[in-house]
């Protein structure tokens, strides 16, 4: 288990180098820590970059149930003092706009797309997204929360994705 540990960190690390060398020195960026909230293991680091009008998302993260999807979303609040991160709140929507899917124009501007956790319980992201930002501005996620949930995100239920609990909370602060 330590190898795989060791070789997921590896990847991790290489994966998050290669995406910095793409990414101009002078970017902004923002970086979250994710936690486990009480009763859970998931955590990990996530890393945004504003490329012009789009914000490339740079997810890893271990501690998920094995082979499967879950929930992951940007929240209003960068608060997760309450333990089972619902103090972040509901879900970053400042266009007033209903959940839906990461690609549609109609969706709020937190919904991502999902975390797909290997069979060891590590799950990647690189995504680069609009509706967002890490410059000040009504769209800006510096502050928010970031929330992964232990379910898959249905896309359709509103306003959650019916993503069930929340597992890991981290706060999306510039970095």
């Amino acid at each position: 288990m330590r190898a795989l540990r060791r070789a997921a960190i590896a990847v991790s690390a290489a994966t998050l180098l290669a995406a910095c060398q793409t990414v101009p020195p002078d970017a902004p960026r923002a970086i979250a820590h994710l936690e486990p909230t009480k009763g859970n293991k998931a955590s990990g680091t996530v890393h945004f970059y504003q490329l012009d009008g789009r914000v490339r998302v740079v997810a890893k993260v271990s501690g998920l149930v094995p082979g499967r999807e879950h929930g992951f979303h940007i929240h209003e609040a960068g608060d997760c003092s309450s333990g089972d991160g619902m103090s972040t709140k509901g879900h970053f929507n400042p266009f007033g706009r209903p959940h839906g899917h990461f690609s549609s124009a109609e969706r709020h501007a937190g919904d991502l797309p999902a975390l797909k956790a290997d069979a060891n319980g590590f799950g990647g992201l690189e995504v680069e997204l609009d509706q967002i930002t890490v410059t000040p501005g009504p769209a800006s996620i510096v502050g928010r929360g970031l929330i992964v949930h232990a379910d898959p995100d249905d896309y359709r239920t509103q306003p959650t994705g019916n993503a069930g609990a929340r597992i890991a909370c981290g706060v999306i602060r510039r970095g």
